[in-house]
């Protein structure tokens, strides 16, 4: 049996290891738990220790963090159920190893070896195995090379087992069949538009009555969301930077640091063909010079692709011997056959790049401008510690405002919508966070903004969802009733239009503008129009119609005519294979799932809350 394993699913495994061992190591296994708590949760006989529940859960954050692009504390991982996801994962797979020791399925030490060697993480630059950095990433781990392959060994014993629940699983022909002319078909469609132009009368002004009917049809509309008055004080870089001097000196330096960038020698844009000896990359030199061949030609033949010859910009010192006859050149062109530590190579130059140098004087106003940036970054650093000594003795906002260069504000704030008098800072992600989360009396925390501003705030009311009168919002009101009059009486036109077409009139004699589109798919997008367009015409039959509403009027659309595409085509077998992979998958995920479940259910699950909690505050 353990010969038998290669496949996708224990390859998949394998990586998963790796990932679980080797990415997620920071912090863990090599700093164990103490105490008698060491298990977090078993299935059966089949224990899971806490440092691969803590390994787990740190890859987990690693690559929710690698999403995102922020870092995530503990509290926001358990706010988002990291936690739990992680720990019902192991919960599954500690199921299916249970299960392959109860079936006696083992894995030989040759396949576990063979499994080692073939992991990247552990090859030299040969693409060897190196004793080296396997023992390297293990003592990193904190893994004994003992535990690794039982762990290992347990793992490619379950990618068995799951093989077996989930061998030969092909959804039939039939249903493959169905949901290809489902995804396939298409509509011809005739789509006649009605707007504002072609209103036959304009609408009139509301008078009240209408103003009155409309603003009690809809009162969330006029109604104000919950919001918090707030009282705030801010320090900007920006605020800072004028009193922030900058000195000559400093610029002069960060120019010469930066002067690979101001400085640049003559660059070429170059790719490079190795040949096997003289006598092969002379005869592709000759012919290049009599018109016989061109140089991609020369690279299709060598089996290559552009990309696999291509080295980028380069300056002479990164050419070696070649440089001198690479830059001989004084157009595009070709250069050599040149001896390379690869072999003899004929170069082509495809872009001559001039030297760049860029005086002091060009670049000051921007280098000082950046490094007034930086100091006024760091000055407004300095007076986080100050101002929270502040505030924690009692200081109020509006006496950190009076010492301090912090500046006071307030704004009436509310999800979604920026503040009254308060639209710089609401530009914020932080303060809008911040302003989410606070309540009335809660203590104002000076808190640091993207650009490395700070900010602490006050909520000093909370206004709760509030209905508006009437005549606050009457020019509203009477926008709304406008836009839902045209759009009622240009929905009655389109009717009228379909009734005409019904009744045999041609198209183009019932007013509207008017457009085709063939061959529509049934998740195509109708640039311009409403989004329920193409979901409208597939609940169509051939040459029926209906009439929609749009944002600024009504649509009418025809279906002119229905294709499923014949099944029979290269084009549609491979399509049909990816549906029918798709399928499989979806099915066998299926089938691992409840397969999963109905071992937990018959082995048990026993939870350690102890060692969990335990776990989970090493990440605090």
């Amino acid at each position: 049996m353990a010969k038998g394993t290669k496949n996708p699913v224990g390859k998949a495994v394998v990586w998963t290891i790796l990932l679980l061992l080797i990415v997620g190591l920071a912090g863990f296994g090599a700093t164990s738990f103490g105490g008698s708590a060491r298990v977090v949760g078993s299935v059966g006989d089949t224990e899971i220790d806490v440092d691969r529940y803590a390994r787990a859960l740190q890859q987990e954050i690693r690559a929710m963090e690698a999403q995102t692009g922020e870092r995530l504390s503990m509290s926001q991982a358990r706010d988002f159920g990291l936690d739990r996801i992680v720990l019902q994962r192991l919960v599954s797979l500690a199921a299916l190893e249970d299960e392959a020791d109860t079936l006696g399925v083992s894995v030989g030490d040759g396949e576990v070896a063979r499994s080692i060697q073939d992991m990247q993480a552990f090859q030299g630059a040969d693409g060897s195995f190196d004793r080296q950095a396997y023992a390297f990433s293990l003592e990193r781990a904190g893994l004994s090379v003992a535990e690794f392959e039982n762990q290992l060994r347990d793992e490619i014993a379950r990618s068995l087992l799951q093989g077996a629940v989930i061998a030969g699983v092909q959804p039939p022909t039939t249903f493959v069949d169905t949901l290809y002319d489902y995804a396939r078909e298409t509509r011809d469609l005739t789509l006649v538009r009605f707007g504002p132009d072609d209103l036959e009368q304009s609408v009139p002004e509301p008078d009240d009555d209408a103003l009155t009917a409309q603003y009690e049809s809809d009162p969330e509309a006029y109604t104000l969301p919950r919001r918090k008055r707030i009282t705030y004080v801010w320090l900007s870089p920006d605020m800072l930077a004028d009193s922030v001097p900058v000195d000559n000196a400093a610029v002069q330096d960060l120019y010469e640091q930066r002067s690979d960038e101001y400085d640049r020698p003559e660059m070429r844009l170059v790719e490079r063909l190795v040949f096997p000896d003289d006598a092969a990359a002379q005869a592709a030199a000759d012919a290049l010079s009599a018109g016989e061949t061109d140089f991609d030609t020369l690279v299709q033949e060598r089996g290559l692709t552009l990309q696999d010859v291509d080295m980028g910009t380069v300056a002479a010192d990164g050419l070696g011997a070649a440089s001198e006859a690479v830059f001989a050149l004084d157009a595009p062109g070709i250069a050599g056959p040149v001896q390379t530590p690869l072999g003899p190579a004929l170069f082509r130059v495809n872009a001559i790049l001039a030297p760049q140098q860029t005086p002091l004087e060009d670049v000051e106003d921007e280098l000082r401008a950046e490094l007034s940036a930086g100091a006024a970054r760091r000055a407004a650093d300095a007076q986080i510690e100050p101002v929270s000594d502040l505030l924690a003795g009692g200081a109020t906002l509006e006496e950190v405002a009076a010492e301090t260069e912090f500046r006071l504000g307030e704004t009436v704030w509310s999800t979604g919508e920026a503040g009254e008098d308060g639209a710089d800072i609401d530009a914020y992600e932080e303060f809008r966070t911040a302003a989410a989360a606070a309540e009335p009396g809660d203590f104002p925390e000076v808190t640091q903004l993207s650009d490395g501003g700070l900010f602490a705030l006050r909520v000093d009311e909370v206004l709760e969802p509030e209905l508006q009168p009437l005549e606050d919002v009457r020019d509203r009101v009477a926008q709304d009733w406008t836009a839902a009059e045209r759009r009622a009486r240009l929905t009655d036109r389109a009717t009228a239009a379909m009734e005409q077409l019904r009744e045999g009139a041609a198209i183009d004699a019932i007013g509207g503008t008017v457009t085709r589109q063939e061959g529509v798919l049934r998740d195509a997008f109708l640039e311009g129009l409403p989004a329920g367009t193409v979901t409208a015409a597939f609940a169509l039959d051939e040459g029926a119609s209906e009439v929609i509403e749009t944002a600024d009027g009504a649509l009418l659309i025809r279906v002119d005519g229905v294709s499923v595409p014949g099944g029979a085509t290269e084009e549609a077998q491979a399509v049909k294979e990816g549906v029918r992979t798709a399928a499989g998958q979806g099915i066998a995920q299926d089938i691992t799932s409840a397969f999963t479940a109905a071992l937990q259910s018959q082995k048990g699950i026993s939870l350690n809350s102890q060692a969990v909690s335990a776990v989970l505050s090493q990440f605090n």
